[in-house]
């Protein structure tokens, strides 16, 4: 930590889409791994103008182990920025984060070592998965240089941080909250609302089953004709919008090539980026042993 003279830049408001991302990432890894308390990260993106930064999302980043110190993938951290600039044009590469204790430590210095030659300025938001108290187990962190000994060294300066919700998140956050607590009988709104959708839509197809139920019946002969009954199932039949009309087909059919085109779609995508990332090794590795046989050119 820095000395107590230096002070943060800039405010940080984050969202709480990153919270529950970052929350998601370490539960999967800790699931799959089967680790008490794994450490992951990822790269925090954003928008920043002039002093204030507002982190919007986040996307895991995949890192090796070397000689005990962590080394992020740049080939998977780019790869990844060019698909986020795809869809996110506006936002940029803001920081990294990461979970463990809240207080820095030197592997934190080591990794955002490597982060500043990404963004020449980067914040740390570092989020405690053992820490159980009433207030957000966040610590967002900025790099200062500080004489420290007569010398320059890089140090963090903790940053203080406000919450920055819209109105679809807070939908989302409280059909989580209310969904995550235990013991509870609270609903979200959202859960309200399906469920009562779900109790119609149930209703009807119970009452349609009886109506089907009642014509058969009458077919086989096991009930009464009761003409004002079938005049009315009649009616309501021809009430009901007609779905063999050519117009429909042609909508139905519309929709149904729009939703495999956007898969093939994505296939191709995705098959191109992958074609991409081995035509660049391919061309890496043929320049090495290029140089390789020029070098040895020059001395023999």
């Amino acid at each position: 930590m820095a000395s107590s003279s230096a002070t943060g830049s800039v405010t940080v408001a984050i969202h709480p889409l990153v919270i529950m991302n970052i929350s998601e990432h370490w539960t999967r890894v800790r699931t799959q791994d089967k680790v008490q308390n794994p450490r992951v990260l990822g790269a925090l993106i954003g928008m920043q103008k002039g002093r204030n930064v507002e982190i919007f999302n986040s996307f895991e980043l995949q890192c090796d182990v070397v000689d005990g110190n962590i080394v992020i993938n740049r080939d998977y951290y780019n790869a990844k920025e060019e698909q986020f600039k795809q869809v996110f044009k506006d936002l940029d590469f803001l920081g990294w984060y990461t979970t463990g204790d809240l207080a820095e430590t030197e592997d934190d210095m080591k990794v955002h070592r490597q982060v500043c030659e990404i963004n020449e300025s980067p914040v740390l938001m570092k989020l405690s998965t053992e820490v159980r108290t009433n207030e957000l187990p966040i610590s967002v962190f900025e790099s200062v240089i500080d004489l420290v000994g007569g010398e320059a060294r890089m140090q963090f300066v903790e940053l203080k941080y406000t919450i920055a919700t819209e109105e679809a998140e807070r939908i989302g956050v409280d059909h989580i909250a209310r969904l995550s607590s235990v013991g509870t009988s609270e609903q979200s709104s959202v859960a309200e609302q399906l469920i009562v959708q779900h109790s119609a839509v149930k209703m009807l197809h119970t009452r349609v089953r009886l109506i089907l139920d009642y014509v058969q019946a009458v077919q086989a002969g096991e009930l009464p004709r009761n003409h004002q009954i079938l005049r009315e199932i009649n009616s309501l039949c021809h009430q009901l919008p007609a779905t063999d009309t050519l117009q429909f087909k042609e909508d139905f059919f519309t929709q149904c090539n729009d939703v495999v085109l956007m898969s093939y779609l994505a296939s191709m995508t995705k098959g191109c980026d992958i074609m991409n990332m081995f035509v660049t090794k391919l061309n890496t590795l043929f320049d090495r042993h290029g140089m390789g046989r020029r070098m040895r050119g020059l001395f023999y």
